[in-house]
């Protein structure tokens, strides 16, 4: 019973609520890329192994393994294909700053938010229709919804590669400016963006209560796979710790609010997936915030850091 309503049940979000989530959105990304400079990208000539392995990380495996858990818990079709948004997102918008509390390589981090952000307009959209596809429950749900990829692609590089774009030529043409600017843009827009979600769950707090702890659990262990794949394929590749930590936290935290974002407007609010990305993007900060603290508490040794 609980399935049948959950996959048809729309989460209240009307579209001039959603053009501000929008702009709060691209805003958030534009006060990030404030600090993101050409010299982020040629690291991938200078250091192309840790760069590779963050975005095999996010963009390969992690939707692979959502699809193993998909598979084996084999949750409700909504639930389901909110796990496979959330997993073809990017790395979350907060990722940079998990990383410095973890002590992690700080640098890395902000050259895969670069890198991520610009492969997440094709791949994001890619993913989503693939893995979804390959499972027939949410296959029936892209099937019935009939959503445009290039659509998806079109709105993808309005949030995130045109703000990309256009915060790294401020940064490059007025560096004083972009520093000032980052300071109050990064933290403001990305309050303003969470207090809309937190609206729009306010505003369906029936629907929300009633399933949250549905999702509960699936989000914990979904969440927990991500930074246990982005840590293994680190340690696998014989990387240095502060990179292992960095590909972690990269691949653990995800771009939870674009996934809502596209959830509302592709899929008009989709219950089981606007809940999954929504409790996403709550768990997330505090899975990072404890990871961070764990690893904040156990700096690197010099020894460790040249090796």
């Amino acid at each position: 019973m609980t399935d049948t309503i959950l996959d048809n049940v729309h989460i209240n979000f009307n579209s001039q609520a959603l053009w501000i989530m929008n702009i709060a959105l691209a805003l958030v990304m534009f006060g990030i890329a404030l600090e993101i400079s050409i010299n982020d990208f040629k690291r991938l000539i200078q250091k192309p192994k840790p760069i590779f392995t963050g975005v095999f990380s996010q963009f390969l495996l992690l939707p692979a393994i959502t699809f193993l858990l998909v598979w084996f818990t084999e949750p409700i079709p909504s639930i389901a294909l909110g796990m496979f948004m959330v997993a073809a997102c990017p790395g979350g918008n907060i990722s940079n700053f998990i990383t410095h509390l973890a002590k992690g390589n700080a640098a890395l981090s902000v050259s895969l938010t670069a890198v991520a952000t610009l492969l997440a307009v094709f791949m994001t959209p890619l993913n989503l229709q693939f893995w979804g596809s390959m499972y027939g429950p949410t296959a029936t749900i892209l099937r019935d919804i009939a959503i445009s990829p290039f659509e998806m692609v079109k709105l993808v590089s309005l949030l995130l590669a045109l703000p990309l774009v256009l915060g790294m030529w401020v940064n490059h043409a007025k560096p004083a400016i972009a520093k000032k600017l980052a300071k109050i843009l990064k933290l403001g827009s990305l309050l303003f963006f969470i207090s809309l979600i937190f609206l729009a769950l306010y505003n369906n707090r029936e629907i929300f209560m009633d399933y949250i702890f549905y999702v509960f659990w699936i989000v914990i262990i979904h969440n927990l796979l991500a930074f246990t794949t982005g840590f293994s394929i680190a340690k696998v590749m014989g990387l240095a710790k502060k990179d292992v930590r960095s590909i972690t936290i990269e691949t653990g935290i995800q771009n939870s609010g674009l996934g809502l974002l596209l959830i509302f407007t592709f899929f008009e609010g989709l219950g089981g997936m606007a809940l999954l990305a929504a409790f996403w993007g709550i768990w997330h900060l505090v899975s990072g915030l404890i990871l961070s603290g764990i690893w904040g508490y156990r700096p690197i040794k010099k020894e460790e850091l040249a090796s």
